[in-house]
């Protein structure tokens, strides 16, 4: 089943598991796309206690099971995105490389404002 945005933040703290059901980390937040307010990445706990991060990982193709969310990327792919502390927002600037990294398409809105917004 596709994933809804109004029902991913009920995920939060769910398993996150890679295509072939390899446990990656702990679903943390939604990015959202700010022009349509659609679920596009999330970000996912990973690290050992102390050296915790948060990766990013695109929900395009993402599926529900009863207790986790599978992404459409492997656990090792995943765990070498960008990442940012676990207390920490993504910078504006640090857009593109999330993009760029798993080879999706990067633009600005028209007037120039950041394409992901965390909620």
């Amino acid at each position: 089943m596709a994933i809804a945005m109004a029902d991913i933040r009920e995920w939060r703290g769910h398993a996150v598991v890679d295509e072939k059901g390899h446990r990656i980390g702990s679903l943390e937040s939604v990015y959202v796309e700010t022009a349509s307010d659609e679920a596009f990445f999330a970000t996912v706990t990973v690290g050992l206690a102390g050296r915790r991060r948060l990766v990013f990982v695109p929900l395009v193709g993402a599926v529900a099971g009863p207790d986790y969310v599978r992404v459409a990327y492997s656990k090792n792919q995943v765990k070498q995105a960008p990442a940012i502390g676990t207390d920490d927002i993504l910078p504006a600037g640090d857009e593109p490389a999330v993009f760029a990294y798993y080879e999706l398409p990067y633009a600005t809105g028209a007037g120039g404002e950041r394409r992901l917004a965390r909620r």
